[in-house]
């Protein structure tokens, strides 16, 4: 990558970063009560969309596929049975995965906002956690448009190995186990999503609604694994999703970069 657009691009990202900062931080003042009647309606629509976006994150998507493969592979080998047996064991099994990657996501949520909530003054650490997202999702889209600087908002390479491993063994002790270490580990590859989120959710009035919409966004992320699970547990359509994961995964990256930079904008002028 040329000097020029290595300089340029930095520039931009400080001006966007230095925006970011005057407009959350402007003014010490909490939002307007307009501002705030927006919010409920903005709050859903953003879970409700955000959520499922963050189902489709290459890091989450493509562990998950490589779970799925050592799983089917690993249970065709063992069973005496038929497609339609396997298949199911390989659905029940993914199932129990799935659920370990959402109990510690939202418990990953709830700690954040349980700190968040010290604060009298939500809308500050609201600010905060919207300038970090946009930062993070700044960091997103340098790594679409200049990989080859710096390292990448990813999951360590050993996640893999560890997904193929709990996928192996296939005991229930196993996957829990490998579903909450990969759950924590792609946190830093889908974390600027997750940030802007709970930046919106600490402006809440309330610490119940907060808690009632953080279960709502898991729910709606582990929505497309679940489908994803279901589908390729059959060999043909699990193919399919791997290569169509290989040849979309930085266009993923890319429109969840720049939504995660517009939503903690969106953020900072509401609350």
């Amino acid at each position: 990558m040329r000097p020029g657009r290595v300089v340029a691009g930095a520039l931009a990202a400080v001006a966007v970063l230095g925006l970011a900062a005057l407009v959350g931080f402007g003014t010490v003042r909490a939002p307007a009560p307009d501002m705030l009647g927006l919010l409920p309606g903005l709050t859903l629509g953003t879970i409700l969309v955000a959520g499922v976006a963050d189902g489709f994150n290459p890091c989450a998507f493509t562990v998950l596929l490589l779970f799925i493969t050592a799983l089917a592979t690993a249970t065709q080998a063992r069973a005496a049975d038929g497609v339609a047996s396997i298949r199911a064991r390989v659905v029940g099994l993914g199932t129990i995965y799935i659920a370990a990657v959402f109990v510690t996501y939202l418990a990953l949520g709830v700690g954040v906002l349980a700190t968040a909530s010290v604060f009298t003054e939500r809308h500050l650490p609201a600010r905060l956690g919207a300038l970090a997202s946009i930062a993070l999702g700044l960091w997103m889209l340098k790594d679409y448009f200049a990989p080859e600087l710096g390292w990448h908002l990813a999951a360590p390479q050993a996640v893999g190995r560890w997904a193929r491993a709990a996928a192996q063994r296939a005991t229930v002790p196993a996957l829990v186990g490998g579903g909450v270490l990969i759950g924590l580990c792609t946190v830093p590859c889908s974390g600027a999503i997750y940030l802007a989120i709970l930046a919106l959710l600490a402006a809440q009035p309330s610490a119940i609604v907060g808690f009632g919409y953080l279960t709502l966004y898991n729910v709606m992320f582990v929505l497309p694994l679940v489908v994803v699970l279901l589908a390729a547990s059959a060999r043909p359509a699990l193919n399919r999703l791997a290569h169509w994961n290989l040849h979309h995964g930085a266009r993923v990256r890319l429109v969840l970069g720049g939504g995660t930079v517009l939503l903690g904008f969106v953020i900072l002028v509401t609350v």
